[in-house]
């Protein structure tokens, strides 16, 4: 319960008033604080004029977003250079251990799930706070839809029709909307935003058929994606596919590997030693990971200026081998005048704005970081 104040009502607290009566004091409760105010975009929205050249944009995005250290890295980061990134939520981590069986699963029993759930109580209500913090701090919240039942664990996202993702979606919506009453934690810190603001994801292993996809994202107010493998080898601008923007994947040239790579960082711990732990190789892994971004990011800037989509997650594979390269960069590269670390709602508003011929001019731009030379 909040404990009252006293305040003196015409003179000083214990002293007569100057009329030579008794002060009269007024129990009233403390004014609530005022609620915390949303950081602004830092995409400054303007159509471009013929000859102008675009900003280059990153996109941070992490799949899952579950508790660790590596969360306060990069929300730290990102505050020092006043960078955004988007963070895709699990549907499991709004949902106790114990709870399990409230989630179905396409193909799949109750309480079914590739990975693990959120944990305890407390868990969950620590998640919500940092989804509270990073949705403040300016940064966009997306999915990474629920149980990430990929290829080789029974019915999985290659193998979803159009209902099943409506299944799945709408599953990942009810927990993030009812995580209190299926946790029974009515008394926690609510969620600061709504369902409204998801307007995109990255599903669970880059699988999906997008004939089944693009009607469920349509059905769920969904305007884009980052899911798809790149069909090229570098760095192109992304383009509307049946009304959902596609920010892919990117398949690069590693300058560290010397050949191609998905630019993901399960992909390059799975390049560079089958995805075996082997956390002394932790230095070297980062190496070849900061190098690659930075090859990306060098290409990109002074050749097409195709936004980069830099996908990670908060895991601490391989002894943390890639968030601290990934949160390395994000500081090195954020803080140029013409480069802007932003979120996918904001490009995707920024592109809308601009003359659609322009537009076309960038998208026909050939790609670059594909090769060595390139």
């Amino acid at each position: 319960m909040v404990a009252s104040c006293s305040i003196a009502i015409g003179g000083e607290s214990g002293q007569d008033s100057d009329d030579g009566n008794e002060t009269v004091l007024a129990d009233v409760e403390p004014a609530a604080p005022p609620p915390p105010v949303r950081k602004e975009s830092n995409v400054p929205m303007r159509a471009l004029l013929p000859g102008e050249t675009p900003p280059q944009f990153i996109l941070f995005s992490f799949d899952g977003v579950g508790l660790t250290p590596n969360w306060d890295m990069f929300l730290e980061t990102a505050d020092e250079v006043d960078a955004r990134f988007t963070a895709l939520m699990t549907g499991l981590y709004f949902v106790a251990d114990e709870n399990r069986e409230v989630y179905h699963a396409p193909g799949h029993p109750p309480g079914a799930s590739a990975i693990a759930f959120g944990g305890t109580n407390e868990d969950v209500v620590e998640q919500v706070k940092f989804l509270n913090k990073t949705w403040y701090g300016g940064h966009e919240m997306g999915t990474h839809y629920v149980g990430h039942f990929c290829a080789g664990s029974g019915s999985h996202g290659n193998q979803w029709t159009t209902a099943d993702w409506n299944q799945e979606l709408g599953q990942f919506f009810n927990m993030m909307t009812n995580w209190q009453d299926i946790n029974g934690l009515q008394g926690a810190e609510p969620l600061a935003f709504g369902p409204d603001v998801v307007k995109g994801g990255r599903t669970q292993c880059l699988e999906g058929q997008l004939d089944q996809l693009i009607p469920a994202w349509h059905d769920n107010g969904m305007t884009w994606d980052s899911s798809m493998p790149s069909k090229v080898t570098g760095l192109i601008w992304p383009e509307m596919i049946d009304g959902i923007w596609e920010f892919a994947v990117p398949y690069v040239y590693s300058p560290a590997i010397g050949g191609g790579q998905t630019a993901l960082d399960y992909n390059f711990w799975y390049s560079f030693n089958g995805a075996a732990d082997q956390p002394e190789t932790a230095p070297e892994m980062g190496r070849i990971v900061r190098e690659t971004y930075q090859y990306m990011y060098d290409r990109a800037y002074y050749g097409n200026r195709a936004p980069l989509v830099i996908a990670n997650h908060f895991n601490d594979w391989n002894g943390n081998s890639f968030n601290p390269a990934t949160a390395e960069f994000m500081g090195d590269v954020c803080g140029d005048p013409e480069t802007i670390c932003a979120t996918y709602a904001d490009v995707v508003a920024w592109m809308e704005l601009q003359d659609p011929a322009l537009l076309a001019e960038w998208q026909a731009l050939p790609p670059v970081a594909g090769t060595a030379e390139s």
